[in-house]
C-alpha cells in the first residue's frame, strides 16, 4: 500500500524555486527588527575593521619615516578601538540572529506540526514515519540558519565587496584592476557546478532520509528484532543505508570543496599576480610600501567575501533541497477536513450507510455497495473473516477516511457536512492499536477529556476494572508510565484506553476489539462495564471473541466487502448461516 518505504529515494513532485524562497522569507518578517540590527552592526564591524589597512599604510608611510612616536601610539589606540569595536559588534550580532533564527525554527516546527496532525491516515499509511521525522528536526534547522546568519552574511559579503573595491580604487585603481580580473573565472565555476552540487545535494537528501527512516523504524520494533533473532540481518541493511548515506554525503562534500578549491586558487593566483604588478611599479618609483601592505590587505579581504559568497552558494542549494521537501509536506493537501459552514450538532446516534463503497488503493474495493442503519442507543456487532472490512466500516463512521461512492450519514446529515472536530469529539474510539503516551496514568485517562475531575477519572476506571491494577502500582494514579506504556502488560494497557474512551462520555461509541487482550476473568467483570456505557449510546463492537458480543441488538456478518447477513444472536443461529458456522466453529475450539 505504501507508495515509499525506507530504501526507496522519494521523487519531488516539483523543482525547487524562487517562489519557496520567498514563502521560506515569510518566517523572516517577524523578526526583521533583530535580523536588521544584526545587519546594521556587522557593517559597523566591516566598516571599521576596513580602516586597520589605512592605519598601516600611515605608519609605513608616515610615521616611520619621520620617526613620529606620538603618531605611532595614536594609531595603535585607535587600532585597540578597532578590534574592541569590531569584537563587540559581532558579539551582538550573533546573539540577535541565534535569537531569530531559533525563533524561526520554532514557528516553522509549529506549522509543520500543525499541518501533520491534521493529514488524513493516508499520507501516514503512504510513507515511513522517519521519512517525516527528518524534515521537522534536521531539515527545519539548516534552513533557519541559512534564513538568519547566511542572508545576513549575504548582504554583509556584498556590501564588504562594494567598500573594499572603493577602497582600493582610491589607493591604486591600476592594483585593483588586477585583483578583479578573478572574478568572470569565479563566476564561470560556479555556474559550470551549480547542476551537479543541487543533484549531488537531493541525492544526499534522500539517503539521509532513507538511514533515518530505518533507524526509527528499528528502534520501534527493536522487540520483534530480538524475539526473531534479526539482529544481524538488520545489521546488514544498516550498514548499507549507512554507507549509501557516507557516499552521498562524501560526494556532496567533495563538490563542495571542489568550489571552495577553485575560489581559494582563483584568489591566490591572482594575489600574486598584485604583488607582481605591484613590484614592477615600485622599482619604477609608481607605488609606495604602505600602499601596497594597505593593497595586500583588501586583496586578501575583498576574497573573503567572495568566498563566502561561494559557500553560501553551497548552503542554497542545500537548503534549496530542504525546502523543497518541507513545502512538500506543507502542500500536502487535508482532504479530511471540515467544509466551510459544515455543522456543529449535538449528536442523537443516527448512523446510516447509504450504498457505500470504499478503496484505500483505487481498483481494490474494500467494501462494495454497504447500506444499514443504526438507530440512537441501538447495540450493533461487526463480525466477520480478517480483512472482511468491519474495521473500515468504523473508520469511515469515524470519519479517519472519507468514502469513495455512496453516502455516511450521522443523524441524518453527510458526514462531511458536520463539523470534524465537533463530530470526533462526540466519539469515544478504542481503536486495535492501543497508544499510551508517556506521562502520568492520570494524564493519560484524561487525554480524551481536559476538563475531566480525578474524581471522573476514577469512576471511568472503575468502571472498566482498571482501579485495582493502579493502585498497585508505585504512585497510584500518578505512576509515570514509559513511551508508549512499554512498562504495562497489554491487557492493562487496553484497560487504560478504555477508560479514556469511557471518560469522552460519547454519543456514538467503537470498540474495535476492546477486549482481545484481556484475560477472561477480568473480561467478565469488564461487561458489566461495558453495558453500563453503551446505554443510551449508538454503538459498534469488533469482536472476534463472540462471547463478548451476544447481547447486541443486530450482529452483521461482513464477508468481501458485503453485509452477508444481519440480526441478533439467536436469528443468525436459526439461520445455520455465515455466523452459525462462525460461532459453532469457535465453541469447538474452546472445547
Amino acid at each position: 500500500m505504501a507508495r515509499n518505504k525506507y530504501d526507496i529515494d522519494e521523487l519531488l513532485e516539483a523543482d525547487f524555486n524562487s517562489k519557496q524562497f520567498l514563502r521560506a522569507l515569510h518566517y523572516v518578517k517577524k523578526y526583521a527588527i533583530s535580523l536588521s540590527g544584526a545587519l546594521l552592526l556587522s557593517i559597523l564591524s566591516t566598516v571599521a575593521g576596513l580602516i586597520s589597512p589605512l592605519l598601516i599604510r600611515d605608519i609605513t608611510d608616515l610615521y616611520i619615516p619621520a620617526q613620529d612616536t606620538h603618531g605611532i601610539v595614536r594609531v595603535a589606540v585607535i587600532y585597540v578601538g578597532i578590534l574592541i569595536t569590531t569584537t563587540a559588534c559581532n558579539l551582538f550580532r550573533n546573539f540577535l540572529t541565534n535569537y531569530a533564527g531559533q525563533h524561526i525554527v520554532r514557528d516553522m516546527r509549529r506549522d509543520l506540526f500543525v499541518h501533520l496532525q491534521k493529514l488524513p491516515f493516508t499520507y501516514y499509511d503512504s510513507r515511513p514515519h522517519g521519512k517525516i521525522l527528518v524534515r521537522v528536526t534536521n531539515y527545519v534547522g539548516a534552513v533557519s540558519n541559512f534564513l538568519t546568519s547566511g542572508l545576513v552574511s549575504f548582504v554583509i559579503d556584498i556590501f564588504s565587496i562594494a567598500i573594499i573595491a572603493v577602497f582600493m580604487f582610491a589607493l591604486d585603481w591600476r592594483l585593483t584592476l588586477v585583483s578583479l580580473l578573478g572574478v568572470p573565472f569565479i563566476v564561470l565555476t560556479v555556474g559550470i557546478l551549480k547542476p551537479k552540487q543541487q543533484r549531488a545535494k537531493r541525492i544526499y537528501n534522500n539517503k539521509s532520509s532513507n538511514f533515518h527512516a530505518y533507524l526509527n523504524e528499528s528502534i520501534i520494533g527493536i522487540r520483534i528484532t530480538q524475539i526473531f533473532s534479526r539482529e544481524d540481518f538488520n545489521q546488514e541493511i544498516f550498514h548499507r543505508l549507512a554507507t549509501e548515506n557516507k557516499d552521498s554525503w562524501q560526494k556532496r562534500t567533495r563538490l563542495n570543496l571542489v568550489v571552495s578549491a577553485v575560489i581559494d586558487n582563483i584568489s591566490i593566483i591572482f594575489t600574486c599576480l598584485l604583488y607582481i604588478a605591484a613590484s614592477w611599479l615600485i622599482t619604477g618609483g609608481n607605488l609606495q610600501l604602505g600602499v601596497l601592505l594597505a593593497m595586500t590587505r583588501y586583496s586578501s579581504r575583498f576574497w573573503n567575501p567572495i568566498v563566502n559568497l561561494g559557500n553560501l552558494y553551497s548552503q542554497l542549494a542545500e537548503v534549496g533541497a530542504y525546502l523543497e521537501r518541507i513545502f512538500e509536506t506543507m502542500n500536502e493537501p487535508v482532504d479530511i477536513q471540515s467544509i466551510p459552514g459544515a455543522e456543529k450538532r449535538l449528536l442523537t446516534g443516527e448512523v446510516r450507510f447509504d450504498q457505500v463503497c470504499f478503496e484505500y488503493e483505487k481498483g481494490h474495493r474494500v467494501l462494495d455497495n454497504v447500506s444499514f442503519t443504526a438507530k440512537p442507543g441501538e447495540r450493533i456487532a461487526l463480525v466477520g473473516p480478517t480483512g472482511s472490512g468491519k474495521t473500515t466500516v468504523v473508520n469511515l463512521i469515524s470519519r479517519f477516511y472519507d468514502v469513495t461512492e455512496g453516502t455516511v450519514l450521522i443523524d441524518g446529515l453527510d458526514i462531511r457536512k458536520h463539523d470534524l472536530h465537533s463530530l470526533r469529539s462526540q466519539m469515544g474510539i478504542m481503536l486495535q492499536d492501543t497508544f499510551l503516551f508517556s506521562g502520568s496514568i492520570r494524564d493519560n485517562i484524561r487525554y480524551g477529556n481536559l476538563d475531566a475531575t480525578d474524581e471522573e477519572i476514577e469512576q471511568a476506571a472503575k468502571a472498566v476494572c482498571a482501579h485495582d491494577f493502579i493502585m498497585h502500582t508505585t504512585q497510584g494514579y500518578d505512576t509515570v508510565i514509559s513511551e508508549r506504556g512499554q512498562s504495562l502488560s497489554a491487557g492493562q494497557r487496553q484497560l487504560l484506553s478504555f477508560a479514556r474512551t469511557l471518560l469522552c462520555k460519547p454519543k456514538i461509541l467503537i470498540l474495535d476489539e476492546a477486549t482481545s487482550t484481556i484475560d477472561t476473568q477480568t473480561e467478565k467483570l469488564l461487561q458489566e462495564g461495558i453495558k453500563a456505557l453503551m446505554h443510551g449510546r449508538t454503538s459498534f463492537i469488533i469482536a472476534h471473541r463472540l462471547s463478548t458480543i451476544q447481547d447486541c441488538d443486530r450482529i452483521m456478518y461482513i464477508e468481501n466487502g458485503r453485509i452477508m447477513e444481519t440480526g441478533n444472536h439467536e436469528k443468525l443461529l436459526e439461520q445455520k448461516g455465515y455466523y452459525y458456522r462462525l460461532y459453532t466453529s469457535q465453541a469447538t475450539e474452546t472445547h
